[in-house]
This record gives structure tokens, C-alpha cells and sequence, in this order.
């Protein structure tokens, strides 16, 4: 049998395919669509509100009846101090100034206005609501999250981009790791917000594979079959695939962005971290061009925050230098399909391989 069910029951499904969370792009019909297709919807809470996530939880209830992973961001929030109460003050004046200069009319929050919500208040939610699988990402949660969760019966799923993150999650009793390679579009998973690990996908999963005993899910390139198998060779159990449904007909994605998609090429994806103020791979547009390499870069999640009405702005007049469409390296057609029909096609094309 080709799919290993080590994952698949662990976590309810039949298919060991995972459909990345994608904060931002993923939505509720994309998490059911994914579920139809026997395999793991990600439902994105990131660092939403207890009361924003439960809404979401709920609403995703009345679209399946299946088991669906909820998804949030462990990062540390750095303490606002006078120094960046100073950098906030010029990144908004800086960052309007040049959205005025580009003919985009945006008054960006001041930074008392801003809500920055961090994951411990999301842990009674997700128990609350009896959801029964937790993905992670930028970190590790804490010891007492931890046990609370799998006092829960709570199957944990954490991301990491290195060994050394992958044997904390381990030591940590993590029970699934996501292996997030260099090639995977959107934010890295890494636990320190200022480093890229300089190891390739592939080198990396065969790597962790060699260091860690728990089950790994890998993501970053997979695209077809080919690239799928490739993994599983290399001691992928499960397969997590979020490029490949950029375009679909659930993506948050709007017709200009998926048209954009369509024509990049790799010279165009990069590393950036101007958006957000940690390193995402996406597609490089005017806007990252002159803020990337500027002293206008607030750290996370503050930048991300300050960013978000402008790209907004962007977003409403389909301004394609200022809006941030997260890419993976691997370019290919970009299916404008249902995301149930993409992951049955991505399933049965391996199948006959």
C-alpha cells in the first residue's frame, strides 16, 4: 500500500494529505472541501481572538462533520518599550507616506489601537469546542498547554524548519512534526523570528527523519505526484500541500492574485519579511522592493499588524505592488478547481504512478 496510515488514523482521515492552513487564504469551505476529499483540513485561528475563533470553529461544524485540524501561531510577543514605541511612530509615518506617494488613501493604526492576541487563550477554546487535532507554528507551546491538551485526548502537530526545533518538539511529547522546508510558500515555522535555517527541504526532512522517532509530515514544494513520492522516499508519513490550492475556488485569494500567480516566475519568489516582520517566501512587487531592506521593519507581530490596512487598501484597488500573495518555489498551473477535486487529482495521479 503506498500511504502509510501511521498519520491517517492517528488523526481520522484516509488519505495522509493535509491542506496547509494558510492564514489569510484558507477558509472554512476550503477546510470542508479538503475534508470531502478524505483528507486533513486546516482551519487558520493564528493569533485571532477566543471569540473570533470560536465563531470560526463553529462555522466550520456546519460544513463537515469530519475531523479537521485547528491551526495557531506560537510566537512570543516582544515587549512594546519606548524604543519601539519610537520605530512604530516612524515605520506609520514612513509606510503612509508612501502609500499616499502610490496614490493609496490608507491611515494606518496607531499602536495603542492595536489587539495583539497570543495563543494561551485559544487552549480552553479549542478544548471547549472539542476539537481533537492542534497544529502549531513559530514555536512550541508550553509545558502546561501541553499537558492540558493531551489530558484532552488533543493530537499535537508542531512545525519545524530545523533539527534542533524538531528534537524540542519531540523531547516536548509532540506528537506529529511537520517538517516545513525552505521551498514552502508563506511565513517560516521557525522559532526565532530573525533566522532562516540555511538547510534545503529535502536535506532537512531526511535529516530530522534520521534524529526523531514520532511521525513527520513534510511541506514545501509538493506539487504533483512525482514530488510527493519524492518525499515519502525520504520518511514522509503525511503530506501537507498549500500551494498547490492558491488558486482553487475556495482560496480568500482574488481573481487579480490568482491571475498574478499564474504568471510569475521564479526569479519573482523571494524571502521577505517587510509585510510581517518575519520571513515569508512570496511574490516581490514595488512595495517590498523599497521597505525590505529599510529601518522601517517592525518585529512581529507588530509590522504585520500595521501592514494590514494597507494591504487592504491594495487589496480594494486591485494594486498588485502592495498587496502580499504568499508563493512557493514550486510554479505550476495553479488549478482554479474546487480544493476537493486538486487533492483527489493530486491522490489519484499518485496512485497510478
Amino acid at each position: 500500500m503506498f500511504w502509510s496510515d501511521t498519520i491517517s488514523k492517528r488523526v481520522g482521515v484516509k488519505y495522509p494529505v493535509i491542506q496547509a492552513p494558510m492564514f489569510g487564504v484558507s477558509t472554512i469551505q476550503m477546510v470542508a472541501a479538503a475534508a470531502r476529499a478524505d483528507c486533513l483540513g486546516s482551519l487558520a485561528l493564528g493569533d485571532l481572538s477566543s471569540n473570533e475563533s470560536t465563531e470560526l470553529i463553529r462555522a466550520t461544524k456546519k460544513l463537515t462533520d469530519k475531523p479537521f485540524a485547528v491551526n495557531i501561531f506560537a510566537h512570543y510577543i516582544p515587549e512594546i518599550t519606548d524604543a519601539l514605541k519610537d520605530q512604530f511612530f516612524k515605520t506609520k509615518n514612513f509606510l503612509e507616506q508612501l502609500a499616499k506617494e502610490n496614490n493609496i488613501e490608507v491611515k494606518l493604526p496607531d499602536l495603542s489601537a492595536l489587539t495583539i492576541n497570543g495563543y494561551h487563550e485559544l487552549i480552553d477554546v479549542i478544548i471547549e469546542e472539542e476539537c481533537k487535532i492542534v497544529s502549531f507554528t513559530f514555536g512550541n507551546l508550553d509545558d502546561q498547554s501541553i499537558q492540558k491538551l493531551k489530558e484532552n485526548e488533543v493530537t499535537l502537530i508542531g512545525t519545524c524548519t530545523s533539527v534542533k526545533e524538531a528534537v524540542i518538539l519531540e523531547k516536548s511529547g509532540i506528537d506529529i512534526i511537520c517538517v516545513q522546508g525552505t521551498e514552502a510558500g508563506g511565513h517560516r515555522g521557525t522559532f526565532d523570528p530573525d533566522y532562516v535555517p540555511q538547510i534545503g527541504g529535502l536535506s532537512l526532512l531526511s535529516q530530522v527523519y534520521d534524529h526523531t522517532k514520532v511521525p513527520l509530515i513534510y511541506a514545501g514544494g509538493i506539487y504533483n505526484a512525482k514530488t510527493l513520492q519524492a518525499v515519502k522516499e525520504l520518511g514522509a508519513q503525511g503530506f501537507q500541500v498549500g500551494n498547490l490550492l492558491l488558486a482553487s475556488q475556495e482560496s480568500a485569494l482574488e481573481p487579480f492574485e490568482k491571475d498574478k500567480l499564474k504568471k510569475i516566475n521564479e526569479d519573482e519568489i523571494i524571502l521577505m519579511k517587510s509585510f510581517s516582520g518575519r520571513y515569508a517566501r512570496g511574490i516581490q512587487n514595488k512595495y517590498t522592493e523599497i521597505v525590505e531592506n529599510s529601518d522601517y521593519i517592525l518585529p512581529y507581530p507588530y509590522q504585520n499588524k500595521l501592514t494590514n490596512a494597507l494591504r487592504k487598501a491594495a487589496k480594494s484597488q486591485q494594486n498588485l505592488d502592495f498587496v502580499g500573495i504568499w508563493a512557493g518555489q514550486s510554479i505550476h498551473k495553479y488549478s482554479e478547481l474546487s480544493t476537493e477535486d486538486i487533492l483527489r487529482n493530486l491522490i489519484l495521479q499518485t496512485m497510478e504512478k
